[in-house]
């Protein structure tokens, strides 16, 4: 199989698809890989060391996507780069389509086929392409959340941890699954006072069996999130739906309810966001501010860690990518379930339901592809 892959152009995104080490599998295998000119400088690997584990590198993205059956990517297709997919090509990369209906409906007009990393899916319901940059988000949301905590930042100038005397800050994590539990274990590694909210009893046990004493667990509803926003400091929103819209769990009306100064991360801002007034940022302008509770969302943070996020990206993804190339993705998928639970849309059908359900939009059986 011919694969190719592009540069990343979102904006700050610095990660790549492809590691040399990834390139070299492929290539051992037969296969021919096309690496876009500088693809992978912003993590660190120069053309160079692509060449030599046997991979051609190509001057721009439209003689990568032009020459490739199959393009591996980091992040979504943006508008530059709809005009540049082919009808059958397939397309290995995060879509998020749940939240962006200008995307879903482009890649159906391309009659590419689309298979999401954030919908492969085990039989025991995990997101193996989904967690590594789950375990990144949810550490730097700690991260990002304490720098902005600084009162130069707009935060309430609260050192997370406190000091012998004062009390730590009050960190609320709405979401008990890997992004929140790695923000659980970052903020409370720094010392802060932290609350987990989910709507698992079976998780909340779990999360109370593994947690340090300094991390709590409560129930997720309404009535108990408008409570505990009136005393945090920081909340991170890590709230995932497979492949759907997430639920609006913080709502405009409650941001009345924070102290001046809150610093909210919102981690599902890509999956449409669990705080109502979060909206896609960028690593160059992060933040905003509405009244008075700083506002942090930025669709894609691990891209500021890209040496890291790609290597742990490529780790999970290059199994799969192999398949992929050795098989088609037809036979692919029909081997491996965790693959035809990736399809979201093929040759301009949607075949992952929660996708149609957000946009209202017609639905096919993806059996009907791989029948």
């Amino acid at each position: 199989m011919i694969i190719g892959v592009p540069k990343e152009i979102k904006n700050n995104e610095n990660r790549v698809a492809l590691t040399p080490a990834g390139a070299k599998e492929l290539v051992k295998r037969g296969h021919s890989v096309y690496v876009q000119h500088t693809a992978g400088e912003g993590s660190g690997f120069a053309d160079t060391e692509y060449e030599a584990a046997g991979a051609t590198i190509l001057p721009t993205i439209e003689a990568t996507y032009e020459i490739a059956e199959m393009i591996m990517k980091v992040k979504e297709p943006i508008e530059p780069e709809y005009k540049l997919i082919k009808e059958n090509q397939l397309l290995f990369t995060y879509f998020h389509f749940a939240s962006y209906e200008p995307l879903t409906k482009a890649m159906v007009e391309s009659k590419s086929v689309c298979l999401a990393y954030e919908t492969v899916e085990k039989s025991d319901r995990s997101l193996p392409l989904l967690v590594p940059m789950s375990e990144v988000a949810g550490r730097m949301a700690i991260q990002k959340g304490a720098n902005y905590l600084e009162k130069p930042l707009g935060g309430r100038g609260i050192l997370l941890g406190g000091v012998p005397g004062v009390l730590p800050a009050k960190v609320l994590i709405l979401g008990g699954g890997v992004v929140g539990t790695q923000a659980a274990w970052m903020a409370a590694g720094l010392g802060a006072d932290v609350t987990i909210m989910d709507v698992s009893l079976a998780r909340m046990r779990y999360l109370a069996d593994v947690m340090p004493a300094n991390v709590k667990t409560m129930m997720s509803n309404e009535y108990n999130i408008r409570e505990m926003i009136k005393h945090a400091d920081l909340i991170v929103g890590a709230v995932l739906i497979p492949g759907a819209k997430a639920p609006h769990l913080i709502t405009r009306d409650m941001l009345k309810d924070m102290k001046k100064g809150t610093v909210l991360v919102d981690v599902a801002v890509d999956q449409g966001g669990c705080i109502e007034t979060c909206k896609p940022t960028t690593h160059e302008n992060p933040t905003y501010v509405i009244d008075d509770v700083v506002h942090y969302c930025v669709a894609n943070m691990p891209g500021a860690v890209p040496y890291t996020s790609t290597l742990a990206l490529t780790n999970a993804t290059l199994p799969y990518a192999i398949q992929l190339a050795d098989k088609g993705w037809k036979k692919a998928a029909q081997d491996n379930q965790e693959l035809a639970l990736g399809l979201n849309v093929i040759n301009g059908e949607i075949v992952y339901k929660a996708v149609a359900d957000a946009f209202d939009m017609p639905y096919a059986l993806v059996e009907k592809y791989l029948a």
